[in-house]
């Protein structure tokens, strides 16, 4: 078995309308789903991603009003990269910058790239790819032809590199493309969210919080999942049951690094419970959580009509 690459990728945000401003008004991607983390449900769960959140383009943020700032560290995805159309790489220069938002043009893997931070400090990257289609969503005056198609991979900052890499070769089905300024690179046979970059040198031990990522989700499919499930601890890694996230099921392990990793089914997918046109403009909640919905709006922030 392997996967085909990226699910998802989720983070941890502060502030509910500062994290949903920057992503869909500064990067211009489509809120697809409004609903609450199912293990705490008095904090909402944003999900962002293309016009129909495909797996692969999909970012995720838990916004922890009371949380503190984090610090990007082992054991933790580190970076998070957006891949755009080819040629598009000025458009963002440009917009950046007339947003205000320090960027910083580099080279990695012969590669120009995009560096720069959201508005609570999670570190972001823009690269150009052929590869995967383009996005069909226009919001924020981008055209689609710079539009953000999705995510094109992280930077993984493990304990153990070697064994980390080991594994994503020997189970995951990732193959080693190179190494560059202390990281190795390793693709999937996917076209979007296909990409890992493997931190080789020693960091301090990250520390969760807003600005941090707090999971990587990679594809699978509800009979490989179950699989998963019984080969992981095989192999000694402990991981979670197979959980119901309403649009999709998950089961969670860390690998020798540290790092939290998810394998999430496709589907079923965002469209379960809103028509396309309606995608994340209400509070949706799983049905084990419907009957507490009063009491769970009464604790969530809210703001005027509109704000989200």
């Amino acid at each position: 078995m392997k996967t085909e690459g990226l699910h998802h990728v989720t983070a941890f945000a502060k502030d509910p309308k500062v994290n949903l401003a920057f992503y869909t008004e500064v990067l211009g991607l489509r809120l697809v789903k409004k609903t609450v983390n199912f293990d705490d449900p008095g904090t909402y769960h944003f999900y962002f991603g293309n016009e129909t959140g495909d797996p692969g383009t999909i970012l995720t943020f838990f916004p922890f009003q009371q949380s503190s700032q984090g610090m990007v560290g082992n054991g933790q995805a580190g970076r998070i990269d957006l891949a755009v159309p080819k040629r598009a790489l000025s458009f963002w220069i440009k917009r950046l910058e007339e947003r205000g938002i320090n960027a910083c043009e580099s080279v990695l893997f012969n590669e120009a790239v995009l560096l720069f931070q959201d508005a609570e400090g999670l570190k972001l990257s823009i690269t150009e790819d052929e590869e995967g289609a383009e996005s069909t969503w226009e919001a924020a005056a981008i055209p689609a032809r710079y539009a953000i198609k999705g995510i094109k991979g992280v930077t993984l900052n493990s304990y153990r590199p070697e064994a980390t890499i080991r594994f994503l070769e020997e189970q995951f089905g990732y193959q080693k493309k190179g190494e560059d300024k202390g990281y190795v690179r390793l693709e999937s046979d996917g076209t979007i969210g296909n990409r890992l970059d493997v931190k080789l040198n020693e960091n301090a031990r990250g520390i969760g919080g807003y600005g941090t990522i707090h999971h990587v989700a990679f594809r699978t499919n509800p009979e490989e999942q179950k699989e998963w499930r019984k080969r992981l601890p095989e192999s000694g890694f402990s991981t979670s049951d197979i959980l119901d996230r309403q649009y999709f099921t998950s089961v969670y392990f860390r690998e020798k690094g540290g790092i939290l990793f998810e394998m999430a089914t496709d589907g079923p997918g965002f469209l379960v419970d809103e028509e396309l046109e309606d995608l994340g403009t209400t509070l949706k909640l799983p049905d084990w959580l419907e009957e507490h919905r009063r009491q769970i709006e009464g604790i969530l922030p809210i703001w005027e009509k509109g704000d989200i």
